[in-house]
């Protein structure tokens, strides 16, 4: 089943080739995703060859250049991907598709060579090659600046040694991008980007570790032991590491951001349904005004998040995008998730908590939201840092 928008040379689709496009990408996960997903999140870990049938759907890379196995159909359509496997309740597949098709795609498309492109964006398009970013390690989180993790260079190529941990994909990926200090006496500036075929001598992955939510999307400790890769391999300049990572989060918190309002609005239908459906004390619970309240402020909440993302999203496209745009969106709409997914659960009452019932997985989802691509402490520092400068 391929889905792939196609809009005329040099043109984004327009309103109508969305349309059309998402009630595709609807089809795809509800034939594909939906009578698979319970037993996948049992499993704690998503089946390689779903990624082939996204690759083959045309669902991964789509905003790439076609010369390099996109369509050139531009960011949004991504995003709204994203968004819609959100929507549905799929938020360990969400995450593991916002990794490969919204961070490392774009990472290689910004900043490699040509070469590096030609030889991984073809095959991460087609779901031949899987991808993931190793960022965080066991000592060091939001602080990326103190990573351990080093490369050494060596004649003809690099040597890195030591781990990272709660790595998207990490189990599964053929490709990793690894931050390693490259100059380990210059903090930031010393950090550097390597792309790390995974089938590499020293190369290694400790056990799935199990999360309280998106279970199916699996996360891994890596590690790298004497581990050689070729010159090729540097993504970038080296010591540019840091300001790349800097560069290209924008993107990643919109990708957030996507998933944020898809699970929003996917958490707010289940509910309307059931409250016109379940009764007590003889009237349907849609019709308390408690619970007519708290869906009107829900779907107030929803419209407002999604004119800021909207907004950004057009920033972004433009290339005015700043660190405080992506960091307040990311704090507003993973804050907002938590808090609207939380308000409907309350009124499914005592089934919301249980496994039956699908809004159970949207609460639980939703909870890493406020942590991954930068805690909401980091975001409100960077907000903060923006109006007050740095702390003296």
């Amino acid at each position: 089943m391929t889905v792939q928008p196609q809009p005329e040379a040099g043109r984004a689709p327009g309103n109508d080739d969305r349309a059309l496009f998402h009630d595709s990408v609807r089809r795809f996960l509800q034939q594909e995703v939906a009578p698979h997903y319970e037993q996948w999140e049992a499993d704690h870990q998503l089946p390689r060859a779903l990624w082939h049938r996204l690759g083959e759907a045309g669902l991964l890379g789509v905003d790439l250049p076609e010369q390099l196995g996109g369509c050139a159909a531009g960011v949004e359509t991504s995003l709204m991907i994203c968004e819609e496997i959100s929507r549905q309740g799929f938020g360990g597949l969400a995450s593991g598709y916002n990794i490969h098709a919204n961070i490392v795609m774009p990472y290689i498309h910004h900043l490699g060579n040509q070469a590096q492109q030609a030889y991984w964006l073809p095959r991460m398009a087609t779901g031949e090659v899987l991808s993931a970013i190793a960022m965080t390690e066991p000592g060091a989180g939001s602080d990326l600046a103190a990573m351990r993790a080093s490369a050494q260079k060596l004649p003809g190529g690099w040597k890195l040694n030591g781990s990272k941990v709660f790595i998207t994909n990490g189990l599964l990926a053929d490709m990793v991008i690894v931050c390693a200090k490259t100059d380990p006496n210059a903090r930031a500036r010393g950090v550097s980007l390597f792309l790390v075929d995974t089938t590499l001598p020293g190369f290694s992955r400790g056990k799935a570790i199990r999360k309280i939510g998106q279970h199916a999307s699996d996360t891994a400790e890596l590690f790298f032991d004497d581990l050689i890769v070729p010159e090729d391999a540097l993504l970038g300049e080296a010591g540019k590491g840091f300001a790349y990572l800097m560069q290209e989060l924008p993107r990643e918190r919109l990708g957030v951001a996507a998933q944020a309002i898809g699970a929003i609005d996917g958490a707010l239908q289940l509910t309307l349904g059931y409250v016109q459906q379940r009764r007590a004390f003889g009237q349907r619970i849609a019709d308390f005004q408690n619970t007519r309240f708290t869906l009107a402020e829900v779907r107030a909440q929803l419209e407002m998040g999604r004119a800021y993302f909207e907004k950004c999203l057009q920033r972004y496209a433009g290339g005015e995008m700043s660190s405080t745009d992506a960091a307040a969106l990311k704090l507003m709409l993973s804050e907002m998730q938590c808090r609207c997914i939380d308000q409907c659960l309350q009124l499914f009452g005592g089934y919301g908590y249980t496994l039956e019932y699908p809004i159970s997985r949207f609460y639980v989802d939703a909870r890493i939201q406020t942590i991954y691509a930068g805690t909401s402490e980091i975001m409100k520092e960077v907000i903060a840092r923006d109006m007050l400068g740095p702390v003296a």
